[in-house]
């Protein structure tokens, strides 16, 4: 974790506001929706983070036990998983060639374990629909000529990021900007 720092924020403008272009992504070249989502995710981790936080918050406040359990369980069978995958040549293959279908099987099993635990609403809306919306948000974001440079030039620097740690645990090793 040593050289880990978090990207700088992108302003509102470039993330939400005026400057903004969206556009639904081409189903059929699979590479290139997978491409745009790492890129996204990558170049505007920092304000995804804030917004699963701020959501995560406000869930927390009205239901903090439930809430606690749903990301206890969560990181658990992430971590699991993660280990199993570095561990097992068969799972690291799955991870590597199905990365969708793996963060699927995370989320189902945390879903399973939380129904028996109790609190799947919580679960439903404090963990899974910020993560369905931070994924909607960098498929449909098409970045602006000098947001791919920008990108470009941080590329290496992405890599140590927290969020770039993540997409090297699901097997998302590719190059930023690419």
């Amino acid at each position: 974790m040593a050289g880990v720092q978090p990207p700088p924020l992108r302003s509102l403008d470039d993330f939400l506001l005026c400057a903004v272009r969206f556009a639904t992504p081409d189903v059929r070249n699979l590479d290139r929706w997978n491409n745009r989502i790492i890129n996204n995710l990558l170049y505007y981790q920092s304000n995804y983070f804030l917004c699963v936080l701020g959501f995560l918050l406000i869930v927390g406040y009205f239901q903090p036990f439930q809430l606690f359990t749903g990301m206890t369980v969560v990181t658990l069978l992430f971590a699991g998983f993660v280990w199993a995958a570095e561990n097992q040549a068969p799972i690291r293959r799955f991870r590597r060639n199905h990365p969708t279908v793996s963060m699927l099987a995370i989320l189902a099993a945390s879903y399973l374990f939380i129904s028996v635990l109790g609190g799947v609403a919580v679960f439903l809306f404090g963990i899974a629909f910020p993560i369905f919306m931070v994924l909607v948000h960098a498929s449909v974001r098409l970045r602006s000529l000098k947001n791919k440079l920008e990108n470009k030039l941080e590329s290496i620097g992405l890599k140590r990021t927290p969020m770039g740690i993540l997409l090297e645990a699901l097997g998302q090793e590719q190059e930023a900007g690419s």
